[in-house]
């Protein structure tokens, strides 16, 4: 699986990359390797890809990098993540990151689901 990731990411496929971080990060199919994990995710990541940017908060936030987690997990709740904002919420509950930062993930989060709810794709997902 890792070749064919590793060529679909070649072609462009974030997903792929997505993928590959994750193998990197677990040991799956290659010696695990956290670096070249941090680097597939961050890859995916800016070019949009949701839980590429959890896992960059998830890592900086094992590594002690709080204000970095926070900042990666802000934008993903932003996005519809759902799992970035209740991250956020623990991290807020153990002091690590501000209760404005945490409203801001909530109220992010709350947008993104807002807005992927909207009549016209509730009407599109009829045809799906």
């Amino acid at each position: 699986a890792v070749e064919l990731w590793t060529e679909a990411a070649e072609l462009g496929s974030i997903r792929a990359l997505y993928n590959l971080g994750v193998s990197h990060l677990h040991g799956c199919g290659v010696q695990g390797d956290n670096k070249k994990a941090v680097e597939f995710f961050e890859r995916a990541a800016v070019q949009g890809h949701i839980e590429s940017r959890h896992n960059l908060g998830c890592i900086e936030g094992r590594k002690g990098n709080h204000d970095r987690a926070v900042r990666h997990l802000l934008i993903s709740a932003m996005m519809g993540e759902k799992k970035s904002v209740d991250a956020i919420k623990i991290s807020f509950m153990r002091g690590l990151a501000t209760k404005d930062q945490y409203a801001e993930a909530l109220k992010g989060y709350q947008d993104a689901v807002r807005e992927m709810e909207s009549p016209e794709r509730l009407e599109a997902m009829k045809f799906v």
